[in-house]
């Protein structure tokens, strides 16, 4: 499916010095602590060959949850004018070894809305649903499954998707949630049916192992923002569907975690205030 021209943004310099960036190895192979590089990143159009890479970011999301992500990546591909890919930008500078080490092609993040209520018969969107409907009859309160069935029936919903690798910090979620904001504003001038009502996340959060009633931990920790503007969310174990990337131990040090997700859903209206206190809380 053929995706919608190219479009570079404005590109965000983010230094990454996370407790998660590439690790620093003496000859003996121990560990020394993190190493902060720096990188340019781009917000960019998704188009055809950016396919596998935002199919994996759906994987890292969903798990082994029964969600068409492929089908879903397509839907991503095909909005026109709706939603970011997360590139590398390269310059005149850039000596050749960093662009071997890193193809023009790779995707390191995406952000963007799914029209749930346009393509309520699509499969993967009928997939979602069902999924929706499950886990809140599993882990939510009666109330909150009965809001929850009651908004997927009568309302606009927008699915908002804000993945990225792991190492890549939170100062690029401003730029892009942005970007997002902006965008949906200007279609739904030409499209009603993106007048949403209501908007759902699903993010990666962790608790430790030892401690599962402790506050928990977002993996993108200006989702943390989301949270607090919530409508209506509940949470849920993911320690059995393989997450290893948020259940193992980074350092002999650190405590193990056991990894959740959260569903957030919002009112529609909040956005751009979400978008305001993100970008204070990551510059």
């Amino acid at each position: 499916m053929a995706g919608p021209t190219k479009k570079s943004r404005k590109p965000a310099k983010a230094e990454d010095s996370n407790d998660d960036s590439m690790s620093e190895e003496s000859e003996s192979g121990n560990y020394h602590g993190q190493q902060e590089i720096q990188a340019t990143f781009e917000g960019r159009n998704p188009e055809t060959h950016d396919f596998h890479g935002i199919k994996q970011l759906l994987n890292q999301l969903f798990l082994k949850a029964h969600i068409d992500v492929s089908q879903m990546s397509d839907m991503l591909i095909a909005q026109h004018g709706v939603g970011s890919v997360l590139k590398q930008g390269f310059d005149d500078e850039d000596d050749d070894e960093d662009m071997d080490i890193t193809d023009e092609n790779d995707v390191f993040g995406i952000t963007s809305v799914v029209n749930l209520t346009s393509h309520k018969e699509t499969p993967c969107i009928q997939q979602f649903y069902t999924l929706l409907e499950d886990l809140s009859s599993k882990h939510a309160s009666s109330e909150t499954k009965d809001s929850i069935k009651k908004l997927l029936n009568d309302s606009k919903l927008g699915f908002i998707i804000n993945e990225r690798f792991v190492n890549i910090p939170a100062k690029i979620s401003a730029p892009m949630l942005s970007s997002l904001s902006d965008e949906i504003e200007r279609i739904r001038k030409k499209d009603p049916s993106y007048n949403f009502d209501y908007y759902i996340m699903i993010s990666k959060t962790c608790r430790p192992k030892e401690n599962k009633d402790s506050e928990e931990v977002f993996t993108n920790e200006e989702e943390e923002v989301f949270l607090k503007q919530a409508d209506i969310s509940f949470d849920f174990s993911v320690a059995n569907e393989s997450d290893t990337g948020l259940s193992g131990r980074w350092l002999s040090e650190d405590k193990q975690v056991v990894p959740y997700r959260r569903v957030v859903i919002f009112k529609a209206d909040k956005l751009k205030n979400i978008v305001t206190q993100v970008t204070a809380l990551v510059q």
